[in-house]
């Protein structure tokens, strides 16, 4: 009996928030007892942004905050039943916690429930959940586990459990809503809906569980995909490697061939000088001897004597070179540095144009299926092409071989790559010049003679015949351009470029925030930052160009288009720190007309 007398102390004096002994017990104005640290820390959270403090468990408020004192008599209580070794019970015992589901039954504290009834509405513990054991009226209810929710399963209009499901509001309800709002509607029992729902459920279960069984199956060809490129991009990094080292170590073969070469030719020319320079010497010395000789003689008074030797020191031998010796100061070997200098400007040009090639072959990589495999085969050819130099003053001749290193696919590609990045492009109207009209939903600028009245804006051109597409340019993208007229520059530029008047910040092509191509009747021409390119004529001028972008990879290529074959103009290769947006500038000549084509 003592042991159940403290082990009900224990409860008593246990704090309702942490389930232990009260340490530094408080009793706050409604009576009821908690450690001076719970409620403080109760009183400190949300009740004090409301500026109203109540009491955890009969919720009475008190305004303002009461001040805590502790409860001499109780502490004292305490440390007596700390005393006899007996403790609270643990924190987990069989009282609900705020996070529990509580016993509808018990009064004053209540016990953990451990069923909920969904006939009689309500949850058990474990001592009041036994009559549904015991008595055989309670045996058929329906019971699960504990449950928050079964105040959801009562009708808020007649307090009555929903066993009804009305098909035509789709709604649960009880037998009293069947006779008033719902009367003549399509109603069954909720169990039979259950049924029909449960068979509904399975099926989307198995369509779930077969697309997850599907995209498991994607997921492993693309992992498959990944291994796939990183071998392809390791063999191709080795093959590089293996080609580069293989060009390099021929280039300096032949640097060394050609320093040799130079180094024997210059051996051979500088001998030749000396021993003609020897021979002069010699030549010279024998001429101030005879001189000596001549002018003893001039000097001689004797006139027989005179007269006798001057037949044999007059006479003078042939000399042994030309009278006159071209001399050409430092430019004995300019030519061989000329022809070395024309081979590196090739070679620039070669690893210039490779590296787009090579860029658009690498982000071509795209997880569908290729359109063909030959495409992955166009790789790097390590063809290797003599150029010669020769040097026709000293008549030197030099060979040095460079790689060509150039994709098979580099001047002509087919447009069904391009098309799968196609993206419809439209004209912004806040930036078009007044002089230039929009149409075909804004793909269209054609220049005229008359002002458009466009609405001011700060984003439109006051100078430049220009204008700039809506839409920011991100990612991999193709669009193609038709024009007519005079001439038209193509371009892409950054939101940054100047807008108001006629200078080069605010001219496609002319500053560091624009690329532009320029295209008239007989050639092309492309700009960047100030700087221009003449772009071979040989390449033929098309009045449809196709543009290609890819901005992460900072690669821009622009191609003359005919039908499906497309022929390389120009590329680029550098990096975009900011989007880009699409710009077309026309000539002055009214009727000139640039358009997006809306691609398939």
């Amino acid at each position: 009996m003592a042991h159940q007398g403290y082990q009900m102390d224990s409860v008593k004096l246990s704090c309702p928030i942490c389930l232990d002994l009260m340490r530094d017990p408080v009793t706050i104005p409604c009576g009821h007892n908690y450690c001076m640290n719970c409620i403080g820390n109760f009183w400190d959270g949300e009740e004090k942004e409301k500026g109203i403090y109540s009491c955890p468990q009969c919720r009475q408020r008190f305004t303002p905050r009461p001040v805590l004192k502790k409860n001499t008599m109780l502490a004292e209580l305490v440390e007596d039943l700390k005393k006899t070794g007996l403790q609270a019970p643990a924190a987990d015992h069989c009282y609900a916690g705020p996070e529990d589901v509580a016993c509808d039954v018990c009064t004053g504290r209540k016990m953990k429930a451990v069923k909920s009834c969904l006939v009689c509405m309500a949850s058990y513990c474990e001592n009041h959940l036994q009559p549904h054991y015991d008595a055989e009226p309670l045996q058929k209810h329906k019971l699960v586990d504990p449950s928050k929710k079964l105040k959801e399963n009562i009708c808020s209009n007649h307090d009555e459990v929903m066993k009804i499901f009305c098909r035509t509001d789709q709604q649960c309800i009880c037998y009293l809503c069947l006779m008033d709002e719902h009367k003549g509607h399509e109603t069954v029992p909720a169990a039979a809906e259950r049924t029909e729902k449960q068979k509904e459920l399975q099926e989307r279960r198995q369509q779930i569980q077969q697309r997850i069984q599907d995209q498991e199956k994607d997921v492993k060809l693309l992992q498959q995909e990944v291994e796939a490129i990183n071998g392809s991009a390791d063999k191709a990094l080795e093959d590089n490697e293996k080609i580069f080292t293989d060009l390099l170590r021929l280039l300096q073969k032949r640097s060394s061939a050609v320093k040799q070469q130079i180094r024997s030719q210059q051996e051979t020319e500088v001998s030749r000088v000396k021993e003609l320079q020897k021979k002069l010497e010699q030549e010279i010395t024998e001429l101030k001897r005879k001189d000596a000789k001549l002018e003893k003689l001039s000097i001689t008074e004797d006139h027989t004597q005179f007269l006798q030797n001057y037949p044999s020191l007059s006479a003078l031998s042939e000399s042994t070179h030309s009278s006159s010796i071209n001399i050409h100061p430092l430019r004995y070997f300019e030519d061989v540095t000329a022809a070395v200098s024309e081979i590196w400007d090739i070679l620039q040009d070669v690893l210039r144009d490779i590296r787009t090639d090579i860029s658009l072959a690498v982000t071509e990589v795209d997880v569908l299926p290729p359109e063909s495999d030959q495409s992955t085969k166009e790789n790097v050819n390590d063809d290797l092409d003599e150029l010669k130099v020769i040097d026709q003053s000293k008549n030197m001749q030099t060979t040095v071989a460079i790689a060509d290193c150039t994709l098979s696919s580099s001047e002509q590609q087919t447009r069904a790559g391009f098309l799968r990045h196609a993206r419809k492009i439209t004209l912004n109207p806040n930036t078009a010049h007044k002089y230039l009209e929009l149409s075909e939903g804004n793909r269209k600028v054609t220049m005229t003679n008359e002002n458009q009245h466009y609405p001011e804006h700060d984003d439109r051109f006051t100078r430049r015949w220009q204008v700039l597409s809506k839409q920011r340019l991100t990612g991999r993208i193709y669009w193609e351009v038709e024009w007519s007229g005079r001439g038209i520059e193509i371009a892409v530029a950054y939101d940054a470029i100047k807008r108001e008047g006629d200078t080069q910040e605010s001219t496609f092509g002319l500053n560091e925030n624009s690329w532009a191509l320029c295209c008239s009747p007989n050639k092309y021409t492309f700009h960047t930052d100030g700087w221009k390119e003449d772009i071979d004529e040989s390449i033929p001028v098309s009045s449809t160009v196709g543009v290609y972008l890819d901005t992460k990879a900072g690669i821009l290529s622009l191609y003359s288009v005919f039908g499906s074959l497309m022929i390389l103009i120009h590329g680029v290769q550098t990096t975009f720190n900011e989007p880009l947006y699409a710009g077309i500038w026309l000539s002055r000549s009214v009727g000139t007309t640039a358009e997006f084509i809306q691609l398939q």
